[in-house]
């Protein structure tokens, strides 16, 4: 372990309304379900400090410190998720300054890192959901956050936070329980799915699918779609690092002959690069987690799920909520026109709104890698009297 991080644990929330089970927006039941969160910080007498902070895609409960593994994850908690993947942004004297705030973040229904997803035990089978796990939304994965908050004794959020998709979950939060926030922050994301992001979504389904190992999702722990999940993941993965820093991590590869491919050989270190990408995710992430959530983000509907004709309309529940949106300037999965979509609906709405751009290299994860370039702003935004 790192000296300098704080050790974590994470715990879990389970609820089952009462024995009824859980009805999900798509039609679909559970009987039960089980989140895995993390909490920085202490709760106020007031219970008025709490910030919900929103993972990306692939991330976990786990935002700061040091948590060696978790309960029934096994081997998928490899080395690579035991540091917090927001510890620079986490704790005493950061943005989210845990010596007055209090963090919440937990791993979204349909997970694998400890929340109830398709590699649960379906207490009514005893046997692993699999490919049964029934189509999730955004609504269900903010409703069962919504209940651990219930459950921590958290009415009003000071703050929801969220990047990526974890925007579109800061958003679906806001205008479908207006009273449960007084702060949005959207970092590099939007309100609906762009066309490009519908194809590449669609491609990562297809090369999951289409690996002869996948097997309807009855795969095994010991013969997973690993060649199809990276994949995905290749695929994913350039949209989310600008092609100018790729070039520069892959300036370090070695090319070498490759047992992948059976005519092909790997001539350039890009591809070394990408292959390495798509090898490495494969080890910490499940296959059919990754098509649920995928799959979510194809149904964002913000407009079906908020029961609202217009954005106009939908927005306006969130006149007395304050939101902050961050662009990345060399952002290629959520372009920029995507966050001035996003604040031309609020302005319209009479929402009060700070749209900050920031200017970086590293494309769409530099809200994961340069703290500098956010964190003034976000101190600012969650300090600053209403």
């Amino acid at each position: 372990m790192n000296a300098t991080l704080t050790p974590t644990e994470t715990q879990f929330f389970k609820f089952d309304n009462e024995g009824a089970g859980i009805q999900l927006f798509r039609g679909g039941h559970l009987p039960e379900i089980e989140l895995a969160y993390e909490t920085y910080g202490e709760l106020n007498e007031k219970a008025d400090n709490a910030i919900l902070l929103f993972h990306a895609f692939t991330g976990s409960q786990h935002a700061a410190g040091f948590n060696p593994g978790v309960k029934g994850v096994g081997e998928l908690w490899t080395s690579e998720c035991q540091v917090g993947w927001w510890e620079e942004f986490i704790g005493s004297g950061k943005a989210l300054d845990t010596d007055r705030f209090f963090v919440i973040c937990a791993n979204y229904l349909g997970g694998c890192y400890g929340s109830t997803g398709p590699g649960s035990l379906n207490p009514q089978t005893g046997k692993t959901y699999g490919p049964d796990f029934p189509l999730i939304t955004f609504s269900d994965i903010v409703d069962s956050q919504v209940r651990l908050l219930d459950h921590l004794g958290i009415g009003k959020l000071h703050a929801v936070v969220g990047a990526s998709i974890g925007g579109f979950l800061t958003v679906n939060l806001a205008t479908r329980y207006p009273d449960r926030t007084e702060l949005v922050v959207s970092i590099a994301s939007g309100i609906e799915v762009s066309p490009l992001q519908r194809i590449l979504n669609f491609e990562q389904i297809c090369a999951i699918e289409r690996d002869p190992d996948f097997q309807g999702g009855q795969y095994t722990p010991d013969n997973r779609p690993d060649f199809g999940l990276a994949s995905a993941r290749m695929i994913s993965h350039k949209t989310f690092v600008s092609l100018g820093a790729m070039t520069l991590r892959a300036s370090s590869e070695i090319v070498q002959k490759q047992k992948d491919f059976s005519w092909y050989q790997i001539q350039h270190p890009l591809e070394s690069y990408i292959l390495h990408q798509g090898r490495k995710f494969v080890k910490r992430f499940d296959a059919n987690t990754y098509l649920h959530i995928i799959n979510a983000w194809q149904g964002f509907d913000l407009l079906k799920e908020g029961k609202s004709k217009d954005y106009t309309e939908l927005f306006r529940r969130c006149r007395h909520q304050k939101f902050l949106v961050f662009t990345i300037d060399s952002d290629v999965c959520f372009y920029p026109d995507e966050q001035e979509t996003l604040a031309r609906v609020l302005k319209d709405a009479e929402v009060p709104t700070m749209r900050l751009t920031v200017h970086s290299d590293k494309g769409h994860d530099s809200f994961l890698l340069e703290p500098e370039l956010f964190s003034p702003h976000l101190m600012y935004a969650l300090t600053s009297e209403s």
